[in-house]
């Protein structure tokens, strides 16, 4: 079985930067897409990033795109968000997934297989 654990979430001011690690254990990682998704209060879990398997090709939300990154060390079973020019709507808890298999970069919430706790993300204005 997986396991997913995220870390690196916090408070922090609008226009500053954080960076989310997602370690994985128990299970595959180097061979699977990876992705980050976000909740808000209120609202649906939604696709922030997704990178495939040896970080060769990575995608972004719209809202996000030019100020996150996302980036996997699979010697390490660890898929990176770092996340600049923070605005307050960026608040949420952020989930790492793991693709339930594939090569390319997936969106939906139903390709993920395995996701984290989640880390909360606050961005004050």
């Amino acid at each position: 079985q997986v396991q997913l654990v995220e870390s690196g979430g916090g408070l922090v001011q609008a226009g500053g930067s954080l960076r989310l690690s997602c370690v994985a254990s128990g299970g595959a990682f180097s061979g699977y897409p990876m992705g980050w998704f976000r909740q808000a209060p209120g609202k649906e879990r939604e696709f922030v990033a997704g990178i495939n398997w040896d970080g060769g090709s990575t995608g972004y939300a719209d809202s996000v795109k030019g100020r996150f990154i996302i980036s996997r060390d699979n010697a390490k079973n660890t898929v990176y968000l770092q996340m600049n020019s923070l605005k307050p709507e960026d608040t949420a808890v952020y989930y790492c997934a793991r693709a339930q298999g594939g090569s390319g970069i997936y969106y939906r919430k139903e390709s993920y297989a395995y996701w984290g706790q989640g880390t909360q993300v606050t961005v004050s204005s």
